[in-house]
């Protein structure tokens, strides 16, 4: 297997010239060879679904040859979000495979794998990576079944009830549609809820939104559409639907944790578990029994998930929410969903600003989270992100002169490195699990210092990796 395609921080990835044939097949034939190992591949059934990306339709039909080939059937789910598929999956009790390449450039693509019970682990990576094979499958094909309806249909009744009837009404959204297969549903949800949806630039051709990269061109329009449409809100997905994004009338966007913090607190979460790179204030809210910091990915917050007890919610700096035991809605029990999903947040965040009869904006001002932004360095090859990361923590002197305008009072290194400046500000570089690119994260005590920090921790590390 050639050497891009690998496991990341959800799923495998790579490029997709190098993923399509073979390659996806053999990864496919290995996930379910991993599964009967385990005795979990009951019903005989695998369902699929996959994104916009030019090359996911060729995919998932190697996917579903070697399903063919293993003597399963494939169920086909078509283009629709990821926690969709996964929660129609795990309600028939049967594993899946997400053909998606989520945020990252369209060049790459990937598989996302979930065993009856939700999301692969680490151990499970390990173990079809143990089970990937050289020999070729076969090109097999047969009728599969259609589910795309049913699989959105449940998706859609998982959120009913989640606000009041008639709780948005008044609450002018914007739909940022792009490429995102979450879309439709996104609109159909708000308006279930009395939501105004304004339609903003649906594109027939993919674009790769990244979430957390606010300085990216595609968002350049959002704040003139919100001043053009007098709206309350945009709001969006990534390409699979699993990570949300949401500015406020203010034309400001949301950070991903931000959402993810005013979700846990709607739900009635007593533990949260969430990654070392989501806001340092979220234990000062003093809103949650247990705060849980885990490395950077969908698996570990899940493993972390595990370990809790009372009512779970998990979240990532992203904004994907995951939903644990325990937690309920006005009295109703709100069935556990350990992936990402992009639609919960979203609706729990507008539902509760309209609730209080304040915007967005005045919800995230009332929190004592530190001023927080994030970016990336693209097309950073991994060994040089490699090489930075390993100096920068070997070497106190080196770190120490680069850190000369700010100092170091201490440094974690749970995932990447962290570091805490002398004033108590923070820095962390990672880099990331699914492409050659270098993250940055930073916490300021200002919005003006956490620009600072930001500006000058992308030019240094651009600089030492360059």
């Amino acid at each position: 297997m050639d050497s891009s395609l690998k496991f990341g921080t959800s799923g495998l990835r790579g490029l997709a010239v190098e993923l399509q044939g073979q390659a996806a097949r053999r990864y496919t034939a290995a996930f379910l060879h991993h599964l009967k190992s385990l005795g979990q591949d009951s019903g005989g059934r695998v369902f699929l679904a996959q994104d916009f990306r030019p090359s996911s339709p060729a995919i998932a039909a190697d996917c579903a040859a070697a399903i063919v080939a293993a003597g399963l059937t494939p169920v086909d789910c078509g283009a629709i979000p990821t926690p969709a598929l996964a929660y129609h999956a795990m309600a028939a009790g049967c594993p899946a495979i997400m053909v998606t390449g989520s945020h990252i450039p369209v060049d790459r693509n990937g598989l996302k794998f979930y065993v009856p019970g939700g999301e692969i682990s680490k151990a499970d990576e390990a173990g079809i990576l143990a089970a990937l094979g050289d020999d070729p499958v076969a090109d097999l094909t047969e009728v599969v079944s259609d589910e795309g309806d049913a699989a959105t249909g449940r998706y859609f009744a998982r959120f009913a009830s989640l606000l009041p009837e008639g709780a948005l009404a008044g609450v002018r959204v914007g739909v940022f549609e792009h490429s995102t297969v979450a879309r439709d549903l996104l609109t159909r949800i708000l308006q279930h809820f009395g939501a105004e949806t304004i339609a903003l630039d649906r594109r027939d051709s993919f674009v790769a939104v990244d979430t957390e990269a606010f300085s990216d061109a595609v968002f350049a329009p959002l704040a003139s559409w919100v001043q053009q449409h007098g709206l309350d809100a945009v709001v969006s997905a990534d390409g699979d639907g699993d990570r949300p994004l949401l500015m406020h009338a203010g034309g400001e966007f949301v950070r991903g944790d931000v959402l993810g913090l005013i979700t846990a607190r709607y739900l009635g979460a007593r533990t949260v578990v969430t990654p070392v790179t989501s806001n340092s204030g979220i234990e000062r809210t003093g809103s949650f029994s247990r705060v849980v910091r885990t490395r950077v990915g969908s698996p570990y917050v899940i493993e972390g998930m595990m370990g809790a007890t009372g009512s779970v919610i998990g979240f990532e700096a992203n904004g994907g929410t995951f939903v644990g035991d325990g937690v309920s809605v006005a009295g109703k029990p709100l069935s556990p969903l350990p992936t990402r999903d992009a639609i919960l947040p979203l609706l729990c965040v507008l539902g509760l600003a309209a609730g209080k009869g304040v915007g967005v904006a005045e919800l995230v001002a009332a929190l004592p989270l530190q001023h927080a932004l994030a970016d990336r360095l693209q097309n950073v090859p991994n060994e040089r992100s490699a090489a930075f990361l390993t100096r920068l923590s070997g070497d106190e002197a080196y770190a120490r002169e680069l850190f000369t305008p700010y100092g170091i009072a201490e440094l974690t290194q749970i995932d990447g490195l962290q570091f805490r400046t002398g004033s108590g500000d923070m820095v962390h570089f990672r880099a990331s699990g699914n492409a050659p690119e270098l993250r940055c994260y930073v916490e300021g005590s200002t919005a003006e210092v956490a620009r600072e920090l930001l500006d000058w921790g992308l030019r240094i590390a651009a600089s030492e990796t360059a």
